[in-house]
């Protein structure tokens, strides 16, 4: 009985230590300033198994479909490359504030499914935002599509594609609502 006593007082101890220390406002939370490595560590595992875990049942499409790699070109311009780059960039004005840094994805490959369920969800304290609260499955898929041709793509290609992209719906209205069309300029600016 007094083992599981102390064990007790202890747990609660520490439990009480720990968020006194959190209510103190002493921990850091900048996002220019890094983790400790194991902190780190731990954030990427969890991150990375529950991506895995929940992606793992998700069938794709057939993402060498053309029409969707090329609607997905169109999204990718106007919706990533401020955090994920394209063939060319060098950096963006917001990208190097970002903590964690986003992949650039012109130079990696990703797992689809993982994609689909990231580009969908979002991922916490990340900046990654849920583009499924706004975006339906297909549009995502199509950035998907397009995400796996990506690093086969020179700034060349990578600009030929968006100029031939699709215009958006959910992109083409304008700020007074006229609806005019600005797929020529969005291909233009990336």
């Amino acid at each position: 009985m007094k083992i599981l006593l102390t064990f007790l007082t202890t747990v609660i101890g520490m439990t009480l230590a720990a968020l006194l220390w959190a209510y103190s406002g002493l921990y850091d939370m900048g996002a220019d300033r890094h983790h400790l490595p194991l902190t780190s560590r731990l954030i990427a595992a969890l991150r990375d198994r529950s991506i895995a875990t929940h992606s793992k049942t998700i069938e794709p499409p057939d993402l060498n479909d053309a029409s969707l790699v090329l609607k997905g070109a169109g999204q990718y311009a106007s919706m990533c490359t401020g955090c994920h780059l394209a063939p060319g960039m060098k950096d963006t004005e917001m990208r190097p504030g970002l903590y964690p840094l986003p992949p650039n994805l012109s130079r990696v490959r990703v797992d689809p499914k993982a994609a689909f369920w990231v580009i969908k969800h979002g991922v916490k304290m990340s900046a990654m935002p849920a583009w499924g609260a706004s975006h339906d499955d297909a549009a995502i898929w199509s950035i998907v599509a397009f995400v796996q041709k990506l690093p086969m793509l020179d700034a060349a290609g990578y600009k030929a594609i968006v100029a031939k992209a699709p215009p958006d719906e959910e992109m083409e209205m304008s700020m007074d609502g006229s609806g005019k069309e600005k797929g020529k300029e969005r291909a233009e600016t990336h």
